[in-house]
């Protein structure tokens, strides 16, 4: 990794990023308004293209990697003209590439890696690497450009929710993390999927389950809450969630009706989410932080949304949380964290490689 002086790089304008770590294939462009530091400075989201396999993946219950890779092989350009279309620009209008690098599934991961940097050696920009979570961490950043936009305050406490990963973090600065408390075995949104399945609701589960829990009692199914108390710290644990799910499902069935399946999907969801909540409060009790950031794709769940929403009102903080749309995966948050490691003068060379357990 190159390193540059803000001052010396070349002026960050529109910004074209990339995802693929997983089955979802992203194209972006983002474009600054004003200098970073600037009291007007935004970071505009002019295109922002998905193409989703949860169809494809959706018959085996879950993403198969070496089908996500090559779909992604197949989406990648049409997304990439699409974005472009959206933006009125071409690639001669833009000044920078920002790419996930990791983690992610490998295949997955190389496609995009890949392109990028063909595209950045091809019209000589420079080329970013960007870490998933920390691309899920600066979502809320971003700006559609019709509202007025509130900008996280630093440092925050950030909750990043997704299907892989459970994370509080302590977001010192741009660049600077310290991940304060994880998960020690499944992450939330996979709960969330697992426990969907054994509903037989099919994947992704997470949408359907919050969806049917809006008209269930959550204290219709005793569900446990792990890892609560101060001794345990701000570690979470999930895995105990899907074993009591199974074990409800194997003594009294598939629920009957409609009320039954809202009831159990109500409890399984009310238990994940006050966990969240309670390591929340309590990383807020140790660190004294002005606000909190929820990130991820779990952070589209609406129980989830309104109960952060509801602590951080309780406590007198602010609460931010990006447009649902930019919570699942998506390139626009990868533009963001690559638009702040470039103007610190980041560069990467034409090596970059793709990691799949690379740490935040």
């Amino acid at each position: 990794m190159n390193r540059l002086s803000p001052q010396s790089a070349r002026p960050l304008r529109r910004i074209l990023a990339l995802e693929s770590s997983c089955d979802e294939t992203a194209c972006a462009v983002i474009e600054a308004e004003h200098e970073y530091g600037h009291p007007d400075h935004r970071l505009l989201v002019r295109a922002d293209v998905v193409a989703s396999q949860a169809a494809i993946h959706a018959r085996f219950g879950g993403v198969v990697p070496e089908v996500a890779a090559r779909h992604h092989i197949q989406n990648l350009i049409p997304v990439i003209d699409e974005a472009l279309t959206q933006a009125e620009i071409t690639l001669d209008d833009i000044s920078a590439l920002a790419v996930t690098r990791g983690p992610g599934l490998i295949g997955a991961l190389l496609v995009a890696v890949q392109a990028a940097k063909a595209l950045a050696f091809a019209r000589q920009v420079p080329l970013v690497g960007v870490n998933h979570l920390e691309a899920h961490l600066l979502s809320a950043y971003l700006s559609d450009g019709t509202s007025e936009h509130r900008r996280p305050p630093l440092p925050h406490l950030g909750l990043l929710v997704s299907g892989g990963h459970s994370s509080l973090v302590l977001v010192h600065d741009f660049g600077r993390y310290q991940v304060l408390g994880t998960t020690c075995d499944d992450a939330a949104g996979e709960a969330f999927d697992k426990v969907g399945k054994l509903l037989g609701l099919g994947y992704p589960a997470g949408p359907l389950i919050d969806r049917l829990s809006t008209n269930g009692d959550p204290r219709a199914v005793v569900m446990p809450r792990a890892m609560l108390g101060p001794k345990r710290g701000l570690q979470m644990s999930f895995s105990g969630l899907k074993t009591a799910a199974f074990a409800h499902l194997q003594k009294s069935g598939q629920p009957q009706g409609e009320q039954a399946m809202a009831d159990l999907c109500a409890s399984f969801q009310a238990a994940v989410v006050e966990q969240l909540c309670r390591k929340t409060a309590l990383a807020l009790d140790q660190y004294k932080l002005p606000a909190v950031v929820l990130s991820g794709g779990v952070a589209c769940n609406r129980a989830l949304r309104t109960a952060v929403a509801e602590l951080c009102a309780s406590r007198g903080l602010s609460f931010f949380v990006a447009p649902a749309r930019l919570c699942s995966d998506n390139a626009a948050m990868v533009g963001a964290a690559g638009y702040y490691r470039l103007w610190r003068g980041e560069r990467a060379e034409l090596s970059l490689n793709a990691v799949a357990n690379l740490p935040l």
